[in-house]
């Protein structure tokens, strides 16, 4: 599947707002992450017009494709991790653990001052594919 989000890249986690809820600190994404955010998931949801898109919930590569309208220094785990909640939130992935989100492969961050966006083609990593799961040692009673 591939789309575009014809929107400047944000990243979740710049300008973090705290707030207090019933008295304790909570963190916050930013007002325009917040807005980012809203306006990806209407484009994304455009793709499958109107209707609920199928959720993926096996092994895939998620590539991103960044183009950023400035030349300024730009984490790539941080748009990854903005790209795959937006992903979430829109409903294409069922979730963006590691057993579906499985790589990044070919994920890189471009420079387009005139058309800044994000494109993602998310691709199956097939049946033959095993994800890497927590195997816990039970400990003798003797020990």
């Amino acid at each position: 599947m591939l789309f575009v989000i014809p929107l400047p890249p944000v990243t979740k986690k710049n300008s973090q707002r705290i707030i207090k809820v019933n008295g304790r600190p909570v963190i916050i994404p930013s007002a325009k992450y917040v807005a980012y955010e809203r306006e990806a998931i209407k484009h994304l949801q455009a793709y499958f017009g109107g209707k609920e898109p199928p959720k993926i919930d096996y092994p895939c590569n998620v590539e991103c494709q960044f183009y950023m309208p400035t030349r300024r220094r730009v984490d790539l785990n941080n748009l990854l991790e903005a790209a795959t909640d937006v992903l979430v939130r829109a409903g294409i992935l069922d979730d963006d653990n590691s057993q579906i989100v499985a790589s990044h492969d070919g994920s890189r961050v471009f420079y387009d001052k005139e058309n800044p966006r994000t494109v993602i083609n998310i691709t199956s990593l097939g049946v033959d594919f095993v994800p890497v799961r927590t195997i816990r040692v039970q400990k003798e009673e003797n020990e």
